[in-house]
C-alpha cells in the first residue's frame, strides 16, 4: 500500500472526474488520500468529498497565498474545525517567497497561528515552504522552543540546511513528482540522506506530475512513480519504500485509521 499524503481533490481539474480519480488511485494500490485545505472557508467542500469516500481524509488551514484573506481565522477556529473525524491535519500553511501573493507579515502571522493549532491538537501541521528556507527554519526553531508539535515539510524543494534543521526538530519531509525530474539531482541527494522514518510521498495533484506523466494533469495514482524514484534514490526496493512511507504516514497522521472500509 502507498499513501498520497497531499493532494487537492477539490480543485477543478480533479472534481470533474472525481470518481475516476479515486478509482484509479485505489487500483494503483493507494490506500489513503489526504485532500489538503487551502482556505478554511472552503472546508465544507473538502468534507463533502471525504463523506463520499471512506479512504479520503482532509486538513483544515490557509495556504500562504491566501494568508491575508483569512487573518481573522484564529487558532481557536482551527482547533474547533479540526474536531471533525475526517479532519486529520492542520494546514497547509507556511511561507511562499516565490510568488509573494500575500504580504510576508500576513504569511508569518497565519503560519504561527497554524503552528499553535497543531501544538494544541497534536495533529500534524502541513507546511508549505518555497524560497523561504532561512525564515522557515528560524520560525520552526522558535516555535518548537515554545512547545513541540508534529509537522511535515510538504513538496520539499528546499536546501540541505533546511532539511537538516527540520529533521533535528523532529519534522518529516515529503516528496512530490519533482523528485523524478532530471534537474532534481540535488533534491535526490537530500532524499538519499534522510532518516528512513521521516520520509513521505505525495502528489500535490493536480500539479507536478512525475516522470512519464510530466506536463499532464497529476492525480493520486501517480504517487507510485515518485515512490519508485525514491526507492532507486535510496537503494531499496519499491516494496520497502511503500512499507516505510506508509508506516511513517500513519505515525504522523495518527488520526487516520489503519483499518477502514474504502467503499464510497
Amino acid at each position: 500500500m502507498l499513501v498520497d499524503s497531499h493532494c487537492h481533490l477539490d480543485f477543478p481539474d480533479l472534481t470533474a472526474d472525481l470518481d475516476g480519480v479515486v478509482s484509479r488511485a485505489r487500483d494503483a494500490g493507494i490506500g489513503r488520500m489526504v485532500t489538503i485545505s487551502t482556505r478554511v472557508r472552503r472546508l465544507p467542500e473538502l468534507l463533502a468529498i471525504t463523506d463520499r469516500y471512506g479512504d479520503v481524509f482532509c486538513s483544515v488551514g490557509t495556504h500562504p497565498h491566501h494568508a491575508h484573506e483569512e487573518l481573522d481565522i484564529t487558532t481557536a477556529d482551527l482547533v474547533a474545525k479540526s474536531a471533525h473525524p475526517k479532519v486529520v491535519a492542520i494546514g497547509e500553511a507556511g511561507l511562499d517567497y516565490f510568488y509573494d501573493t500575500s504580504p510576508r507579515s500576513a504569511q508569518e502571522q497565519g503560519f504561527r497561528a497554524h503552528v499553535a493549532a497543531a501544538r494544541e491538537t497534536g495533529l500534524p501541521l502541513v507546511i508549505h515552504s518555497r524560497e523561504a528556507d532561512d525564515d522557515m527554519a528560524q520560525i520552526l526553531e522558535e516555535e518548537m522552543g515554545k512547545g513541540a508539535f508534529p509537522a511535515v515539510l510538504h513538496c520539499f524543494t528546499g536546501g540541505p540546511d533546511l532539511a537538516r534543521r527540520a529533521i533535528a526538530l523532529g519534522l518529516y519531509i515529503s516528496f512530490t513528482g519533482i523528485l523524478t525530474f532530471k534537474a532534481s539531482q540535488g533534491l535526490r541527494d537530500i532524499a538519499a540522506s534522510l532518516p528512513a522514518d521521516r520520509i513521505l510521498v505525495e502528489t500535490d495533484a493536480p500539479y507536478l506530475a512525475p516522470g512519464k506523466y510530466r506536463g499532464k494533469r497529476n492525480e493520486p495514482a501517480y504517487v507510485v512513480e515518485t515512490a519508485k524514484v525514491l526507492a532507486e534514490t535510496r537503494g531499496v526496493s519499491p516494496d520497502q519504500i511503500a512499507a516505510q512511507t506508509t508506516e511513517n504516514f500513519f505515525r504522523l497522521f495518527n488520526k487516520v485509521p489503519r483499518n477502514i472500509s474504502a467503499a464510497a
